[in-house]
């Protein structure tokens, strides 16, 4: 059978237990029609590019499936239908990945630097990256306020 990786945003006013719920029924839908379901990672409450559906965030998904393409089809179909389900990304792979998927890696790592990062605190400039003192440093030898410029006639312009 092909192998598929599917995401799927629920919108950002249900909870996660209902998202998680959302999930498991697909999952059904896809056993049902003689899949498999791989694996299925909550990657949580995350932050939309741009506004869907007036949301500004959305529950992300991810399934990978060991399915035929009615059983993919029928599940997809199930998504279109529900007004819980923003967006619906199907996509058909060669193998299936072990382990964690990038998304969840990457969130593993942002807890294990800690809340700033590598880089650490921030240095003597304050929170807006302003010295705070007012004052702007040295800035050269530049001219100050408009030039004005000599026209051929001799004329200001």
């Amino acid at each position: 059978m092909p192998f598929y990786e599917s995401v799927f945003i629920a919108r950002q006013d249900i909870s996660a237990a209902q998202a998680e719920a959302l999930a498991e029924t697909f999952a059904g839908i896809v056993k049902a029609n003689g899949g498999q379901v791989a694996k299925v990672e909550h990657w949580g409450l995350k932050t939309l590019a741009y506004k869907i559906k007036k949301n500004r965030k959305g529950h992300y998904v991810m399934f990978q499936l060991d399915s035929p393409h009615a059983a993919v089809a029928e599940m997809e179909r199930n998504m279109g239908l529900n007004e819980d389900v923003l967006r619906i990304m199907t996509t058909r792979i060669e193998v299936l990945e072990p382990g964690q998927s990038a998304m969840m890696q990457a969130r593993g790592e942002r807890s294990e630097r800690g809340e700033r990062g590598e880089r650490g605190e921030r240095g003597e400039r304050g929170e807006r990256g302003r010295r705070g003192d007012g004052e702007r440093g040295d800035r050269g030898d530049r001219p100050r306020g408009p030039r004005r410029v000599e026209s051929v006639e001799g004329e200001a312009s």
